[in-house]
């Protein structure tokens, strides 16, 4: 998931747009960008343009999905609102890929909130369209980012953490502009993302004009091993592709560790070494992970 565009979901006259462009996922948001008083019409215009667009379709850890298709994903509101179970009411029932969960910030909270989420679906009727939906874990307060490697750990539902810089720095008066402070975060939910054995991808940019600012920060989080980046307006899109895909020398790379991986096993040999670089474990992983991705970009 290489980008991942936000749409309010009071804006049901973007939907379909969003959901034919190009990025590889659609975050229809049901939290921030949304007026209390709008609450039950956003989820009720999200809910029923799922049902008619992605019920069924494709689930996030489903090979066979249709590979065109973006992932459905839905932000909620938080689990201490009176608004997170109406969500999960309307929302369940016609499977998004990944609800993100906001302001998460103890393994006991997420466990929590999946017994309410699983409580419900046990309560809906069979259908077998249906598909549990992944969960998509945000990281925006400092005892979140302090306990992330616990969260994304706490529940298998769990698929990934994404950093949300904007709720995690403006609060304590943390400059963004400061490259240190922007890396120093990133590495700790790269690190807690990895103990977990799930995926990390990196927050919103808000000024959707400065194209050199989103690349800056895309660039950081691709080095620190992000898959992607949040977008909020169409126009980041392709810069969050050209950041997170794979280049063709990444490419041959990799290639070339799995052949000489693959040749070494063949031998009895757990090491092999490529162009004077000793390859074991670690590095066929990455190198497998690369040309798994070659292959999910190659079908968008």
């Amino acid at each position: 998931m290489r980008s991942k565009l936000f749409v309010p979901g009071v804006r049901p006259d973007l939907f379909q747009k969003a959901w034919s462009g190009p990025a590889d996922g659609v975050s229809f948001d049901l939290e921030d960008a949304v007026a209390p008083s709008r609450k039950a019409e956003a989820r009720a215009a999200v809910a029923a343009f799922l049902r008619e667009h992605a019920l069924g379709e494709h689930a996030l850890r489903d090979p066979a999905r249709a590979a065109s298709a973006p992932l459905a994903i839905v932000r909620v509101n938080a689990p201490d609102t009176a608004d997170f179970e109406a969500d999960l009411a309307a929302l369940l029932p016609v499977s998004p890929d990944l609800i993100n969960l906001p302001k998460i910030d103890s393994a006991q909270a997420l466990r929590a909130a999946v017994a309410r989420i699983e409580a419900q679906e046990a309560a809906l009727p069979a259908d077998p369209a249906r598909r549990a939906p992944a969960l998509l874990v945000n990281i925006e307060t400092p005892r979140a980012l302090r306990v992330a490697a616990e969260i994304a750990g706490a529940h298998p539902r769990v698929a990934g953490l994404q950093l949300g810089l904007g709720d995690l720095f403006e609060p304590a008066g943390i400059r963004r502009d400061v490259a240190a402070h922007v890396q120093a975060v990133m590495l700790q939910v790269a690190l807690a993302a990895g103990e977990a054995g799930v995926f990390a991808c990196d927050g919103a940019y808000a000024d959707f004009h400065d194209d050199a600012g989103f690349e800056h920060e895309a660039t950081m989080a691709q080095q620190l091993g992000f898959i992607g980046k949040s977008c909020i307006h169409p126009r980041q899109v392709p810069l969050a592709h050209a950041v997170f895909s794979v280049d063709a020398q990444a490419q041959a790379d990799a290639r070339r560790i799995v052949d000489a991986a693959d040749a070494a096993r063949a031998q009895g040999l757990g090491v092999c070494v490529v162009e004077g670089r000793m390859i074991d474990a670690p590095y066929l992983k990455r190198a497998e992970r690369v040309l798994a991705q070659v292959e999910r970009d190659a079908a968008r």
